[in-house]
């Protein structure tokens, strides 16, 4: 997965994978995201990311399955 930010238009890409794109959807005012030819998510696009997103503030967090005994 890569984030890119484009200062000059605010906006985010987050791209999952590099699969070709087929359609963009937009999913609100401000997301749209891009599905390959099986339905399969490719890429999102967030406008207004810095308010939306609440940019630059991104973490990342792997949570790993607890074990009970």
């Amino acid at each position: 997965m890569r984030i890119k930010y484009f200062s000059d238009t605010d906006s985010a890409l987050v791209e999952f994978t590099e699969n070709p794109v087929k359609e963009t959807r937009e999913i609100s005012e401000n997301i749209y995201i891009d599905v390959d030819e099986k339905g399969n998510l490719v890429s999102m696009t967030i406008e207004h990311a810095k308010t939306t997103a609440h940019l630059p503030d991104i973490s990342y967090q792997q949570i790993e399955k607890k074990i009970t005994s």
